[in-house]
């Protein structure tokens, strides 16, 4: 079943043409990946997609309802969390209030304790952190706390917008093992990543963007494969 349908979106800021008439979708239970280099609209989309920025044309529909003109408070309501490029917590704040900011628009305060315990299952070094300042924590440790800050809404749809970016090799592979544990426990995920092989390997299907346009496409196995993709991204 398709959970996120993009078909035709443009995007401009001002007289610049970020994003070019892409269409891709992502279907209940998948990691699909989005790979390109800096600049190509990775980030627009997810930004559109979250209700961020507005499309100069095109149609998003999430879960059968079309939300392109929506709210971002009303997409989140919907299912659907984003994690930003740079993690951007909140410094000031503890790691448990960075959490809970993730739950805001959830008023069910059971339901919240629930996903609480399960964001420390799942990041136990964030419930050994729970009580100091989100900036005092390592830049793999922000990641997770951006990651379960997010996850606090219990989202149908994960978008994880460079989760890998700065990190060390530890961290890198940790947060990719913790992407595919994710989606085992239910959720999907959209995900834009400059390291193509991890990303790649991770993936049910993934989309080469170029410039603001949809390129190549295919399932994660067959875009690694991919003489074109080596050769850009893969350093082969």
């Amino acid at each position: 079943m398709s959970m996120l349908k993009v078909e035709n979106l443009s995007v401009h800021y001002g007289m610049i043409q970020a994003v070019r008439d892409v269409s891709f979708e992502v279907n209940e239970g998948e990691v699909v990946s989005l790979i390109g280099a800096n600049g190509a609209g990775k980030t627009t989309i997810l930004r559109t997609i979250s209700g961020l920025v507005r499309p100069s044309q095109g149609r998003i529909e999430f879960l059968g309802q079309e939300i392109q003109r929506q709210a971002a408070q009303k997409i989140v309501s919907a299912g659907l969390s984003q994690v930003p490029e740079g993690r951007h917590v909140f410094s000031g704040l503890t790691v448990l209030e960075n959490l809970e900011m993730g739950a805001f628009l959830r008023k069910n305060r059971e339901e919240n304790q629930a996903n609480l315990q399960k964001v420390f299952s799942r990041f136990p070094r964030l419930e050994e952190r729970k009580n100091q300042d989100a900036a005092t924590l390592s830049g793999g440790e922000q990641q997770m706390l951006a990651m379960g800050r997010a996850l606090m809404s219990a989202p149908k749809l994960l978008l994880l917008d460079e989760p890998s970016m700065g990190l060390a090799p530890i961290f890198i592979q940790e947060i990719f093992d913790i992407i595919q544990d994710i989606q085992k426990q239910g959720t999907t995920v959209l995900l834009i990543e400059q390291n193509a092989n991890k990303a790649l390997s991770i993936a049910n299907r993934g989309y080469v963007l170029e410039t603001g346009k949809i390129v190549l496409s295919g399932t994660g196995q067959e875009l690694l494969a991919s003489d074109e993709v080596r050769k850009a991204y893969l350093g082969g």
